[in-house]
């Protein structure tokens, strides 16, 4: 029989080598889990541009917008679904006119274009990025350089021009992606289209979770790469969004006014989802 001290060194050598392997074995798991699903979606987006592909063929040389935020709807929800990525939906869903959310991340556009078939407006640089870019102006994305009047002007006949085809237009009037800390001023500028035509504007919050950690995980925010961020996004497990869509809609007769009120709407809905995910 060993001496006392052996067997206590031996009891205590099999005990860290257990919890070496805790992490090992989990950090093995969130390398698998990336993998295979940077294989599915690989899979997933040649499968899309091909429905593409046969749809233009369908459509000939043109193609509205209602088939653009179709095919994009029909895409992430075939992407949430293969991915393992769930949207917990409440609200009615806007089937017309505005809608005006906060933005966390790119994962915002998978989620709400999943529950309403609309048309982004998304920043200019994103038409230039590899893939997404392509998939952007196939879904009929309006590009918006923010620091130029011109292209506001642009976005904003765009974005009526969507809106009286009885296309959704959802912008992210925060105009720039955030960790979640807090919901941004909304920007009136992009407002006015609705405003003018007296169009249903809909306020939307999201939050989004995943299992053991936090919200700022998955937000992409600041100067993040954007590769890096989303192999660390598809390593994780569990990953979910509260969508909520404000009650009803609105109609306003001012853009400033109604940029604070939609901020607040939305901030106190983000407030109220924070709450219920926590508890």
């Amino acid at each position: 029989m060993p001496p006392r001290n052996q067997h206590d060194r031996l009891t205590d050598e099999a005990s860290l080598s257990s919890a070496q392997r805790g992490p090992l074995s989990a950090a093995a798991a969130s390398i698998a889990r990336a993998a295979l699903r940077v294989i599915i979606l690989c899979i997933t987006l040649l499968e899309i541009m091909a429905r593409f592909a046969l749809l233009r063929l369908r459509r000939g040389s043109y193609m509205a917008l209602r088939d653009r935020a179709e095919w994009l709807h029909g895409t992430c929800r075939s992407v949430l679904r293969r991915t393992g990525i769930r949207v917990d939906l409440r609200g009615p869903r806007p089937i017309r006119g505005l809608i005006c959310a906060n933005h966390l991340s790119y994962l915002d556009i998978l989620a709400l274009s999943a529950a309403v078939p609309c048309v982004f407006v998304a920043k200019r640089e994103i038409n230039g990025w590899p893939a997404l870019g392509f998939f952007a102006r196939c879904a009929g994305t309006i590009f918006l350089d923010r620091e130029s009047r011109g292209s506001a002007d642009d976005a904003a006949a765009q974005m009526s021009e969507a809106m009286a085809a009885g296309v959704p237009v959802l912008l992210f009037a925060e105009g720039v992606a955030t960790d979640g800390s807090q919901v941004l001023r909304f920007h009136p500028t992009l407002l006015e289209p609705a405003i003018l035509r007296q169009l249903e504007i809909a306020p939307a919050a999201i939050a989004w979770r995943h299992r053991g950690g936090q919200e700022r995980d998955l937000c992409y925010y600041g100067d993040a790469s954007f590769l890096p961020h989303l192999l660390r996004t598809l390593s994780r497990s569990g990953i979910f969004a509260q969508l909520d869509f404000y009650p009803e809609a609105l109609v306003y007769p001012e853009r400033k006014a109604a940029a604070l009120d939609l901020h607040d709407k939305v901030e106190a809905m983000r407030r109220r989802m924070t709450r219920d995910l926590i508890g």
